[in-house]
């Protein structure tokens, strides 16, 4: 059974990072073809990510049907998930064979759907915060972890990480080998070791 992988970067991610990531990857997986885009705009929200990639969307569709796979992984972290989100819902026809992932970032609306298998990630630390007066104390988490478990419940999937930097949790989804040095979007990828855990 053939895989074909389309990662979406999120803000900051540079051709740099993709080809870091998409190198890593293929290290690990040798079944999968993989391919990495970095993120087109200067600003990290929805509408202008889509219109900055708007040219280049039917480009990936028509790579993603000339793949011939089997099976299709639409993968999007942090604000590369609008663009995810987007492409998925542009591919025409049967999506079953199709899985749309998000990694701690833009949920899909149930149109960009389109009736794909969805999986959404994000991440929590092992380590716990010190507790508020009165109250129990509660893991650090990810940059979108309490927005994405307020909309999808025990359906979200949480990826462990001992780190507790809310920057470090976001990339760990991503960057298996995310530490609390990473302090911001421009160093998510440092050190990279592509995080493939969505991927059976």
């Amino acid at each position: 059974m053939s895989i074909y992988v389309v990662f979406f970067g999120g803000w900051h991610a540079s051709s740099t990072d993709m080809e870091l990531w998409r190198t890593t990857a293929n290290n690990q997986r040798k079944d999968v073809t993989f391919d990495a885009i970095p993120f087109p705009s200067p600003h990290a929200d929805a509408i202008h990510a889509v219109g900055a990639f708007e040219k280049k969307f039917a480009g990936v569709i028509k790579e993603i049907k000339d793949s011939g796979a089997d099976t299709i992984y639409i993968v999007g972290h942090s604000s590369g998930c609008a663009l995810a989100n987007e492409l998925n819902s542009r591919i025409g026809g049967d999506h079953s064979h199709i899985t749309l992932v998000t990694l701690d970032g833009f949920a899909p609306d149930d149109d960009q759907i389109n009736g794909s298998n969805t999986v959404v990630w994000s991440a929590i630390s092992n380590k716990l915060k010190p507790a508020e007066k009165g109250r129990k104390p509660k893991p650090y988490v990810s940059l979108n972890h309490d927005v994405l478990q307020k909309r999808y419940g025990s359906a979200l999937q949480e990826w462990h990480s001992d780190a507790i930097g809310v920057w470090a949790l976001h990339f760990s989804v991503v960057n298996s080998a995310a530490s609390d040095k990473i302090e911001d979007a421009s160093t998510g990828y440092a050190g990279c070791v592509a995080n493939l855990m969505w991927l059976p």
